[in-house]
């Protein structure tokens, strides 16, 4: 196998695509949110949807329905947007900005979620729903866990 060298972004660059790819996965996950909790007609939209792991998980209660609906649509919607923005490194900032996603839930609830269905609703999305994307000569794909890269 041949590898390729491996153009190596500038600081500037990275930090525009990671404030871009931050933009869209909260716009995103407040556009399917609000139509979620239209859809379920809720009383009233809570502007802490993307953060809120509180809500108490039961197939009953449509406030937990409208989170975790909202959460696997966002994650598989952004991660369609991430790969038409940043192509290559599409992975890098979709791990990065779930890991700033956390951080920023744990400011906002003041605690470190540790409901295990929040974990596994985002586990399930990098295990199971992220498709394998492929651009130019590699390509990853989450159930092999390995980047591959192709000869021409």
């Amino acid at each position: 196998m041949a590898l390729r060298k491996a153009k190596v972004a500038g600081t500037k660059t990275v930090l525009f695509h990671l404030l871009l790819c931050l933009l869209i996965f909260y716009a995103v996950y407040y556009m399917i949110g609000s139509i979620c909790f239209g859809a379920f007609r809720l009383e009233t939209f809570d502007g802490l949807i993307p953060f809120d792991f509180k809500t108490e998980p039961s197939h009953s209660n449509s406030k937990y329905l409208v989170n975790l609906l909202s959460l696997e649509l966002t994650y598989f919607i952004s991660g369609l947007l991430f790969a038409a923005v940043v192509k290559r490194w599409m992975w890098d900032y979709a791990i990065t900005v779930t890991l700033i996603h956390v951080g920023v839930t744990s400011a906002v609830m003041a605690e470190f979620p540790r409901i295990w269905q929040w974990w596994l609703a985002i586990g399930k999305y990098w295990i199971h729903d992220m498709p394998s994307f492929s651009y130019g000569l590699s390509s990853f794909s989450p159930q092999t866990s390995r980047a591959v890269v192709f000869s021409s």
